[in-house]
């Protein structure tokens, strides 16, 4: 059986946020090729994680059994989320853009699962798993917009996911998402549907091919 591990990270509820509609549609189709697997959802809004610090830290570079107990329960929660990871047979990850960078939350969950030598190094653990990023963002930061140089998230990912874990990386970018509901980007609203609708459909296309590619 297959097992998906979604990460949630927009501050928002499904119903307004754009990055969850698509990782919600991606888990759909998923489940609907996979209806005997495993979701693994962490919701990092919800149940955010602690940002790395020197306990947690140190806990990764020293022997478990001169941990203290302070590093045991750290490094614990490090191991977990590396189990989690390895056991995936692919990740979903939700990225909104938020002061043209990733949630802080999400960056807390990257500070606790690379863990030197493990899932990070000359041979990481969870190599070639295929991993899914939803970058959403409000306005838009691709090659020839004004803002392309304020593009943090995909470059930030790419290297952090596959360079430095070696997951096989792929990016969905629903983009001019406030739109709607900023009347100075009335006449972005067209656009900004077309990449909605671009962005569930790559979601669903992508969940199914990966069932299929996993199942051969």
């Amino acid at each position: 059986m297959a097992t998906l591990l979604l990460i949630d990270s927009s501050l928002f509820p499904e119903g307004g946020s754009a990055s969850r509609s698509v990782t919600s549609a991606f888990r759909k189709a998923w489940e609907e090729q996979h209806p005997d697997g495993t979701v693994i959802h962490r919701d990092l809004a919800t149940d955010p994680l602690p940002h790395l610090d020197g306990v947690a830290a140190s806990a990764a570079f020293s022997d478990p059994a001169t941990h203290t107990p302070e590093q045991q329960a750290a490094f614990a929660r490090r191991v977990e989320l590396a189990e989690e990871l390895e056991q995936a047979d692919a990740v979903v990850i939700a990225a909104p853009m938020y002061n043209f960078t990733i949630p802080s939350t999400l960056k807390a969950w990257l500070d606790q699962v690379i863990i030197m030598g493990r899932t990070a190094g000359e041979t990481p653990s969870a190599k070639g798993t295929p991993a899914i990023v939803v970058a959403s963002r409000g306005g838009s930061y691709a090659p020839g917009t004004p803002r392309e140089s304020f593009e943090y998230v995909q470059n930030y990912l790419e290297a952090v996911l596959n360079g430095g874990m070696g997951l096989d990386v792929d990016f969905i970018v629903p983009e001019l998402t406030m739109a709607p509901s900023n009347p100075a980007m009335a006449e972005l609203v067209p656009l900004y549907e077309t990449s909605r609708d671009k962005a569930h459909h790559e979601a669903a296309t992508k969940a199914k091919a990966l069932a299929e590619r996993l199942a051969a």
